[in-house]
């Protein structure tokens, strides 16, 4: 949530998609714009997080990490995945019923 909420108003953003339900390609161009180009955080007992829109990557250490070197924690499906998870965002498309 660090990653994907940095922008102003960006709770908001995230409850209005997960009530409209997005596509995979929605989901990961809304990634991309919270994402942003490039940012991070990080210090004293918190983890470290580095992020980049392009390729929906995302880096979490509790160390100072190289982010060149390292493979992303999360990256493409994976960060489309974890963002329906995170902020409960049905795929419209998905027409699995409900189990709950």
């Amino acid at each position: 949530m660090r990653a994907t909420g940095g922008f102003s108003r960006s709770k908001e953003r995230w409850a209005e998609r997960a009530v409209l339900g997005m596509t995979d390609a929605e989901l990961a161009e809304a990634l991309t714009f919270e994402l942003g180009i490039f940012g991070g955080s990080g210090g004293p007992d918190t983890l470290d997080l580095t992020f980049q829109g392009a390729g929906l990557k995302i880096w979490i250490s509790w160390g100072v990490h190289n982010h060149v070197i390292m493979k992303p924690t999360f990256e493409g499906k994976s960060s489309i995945a974890m963002a329906r998870l995170v902020y409960g965002i049905k795929d419209p498309a998905d027409k699995q019923l409900a189990l709950f």
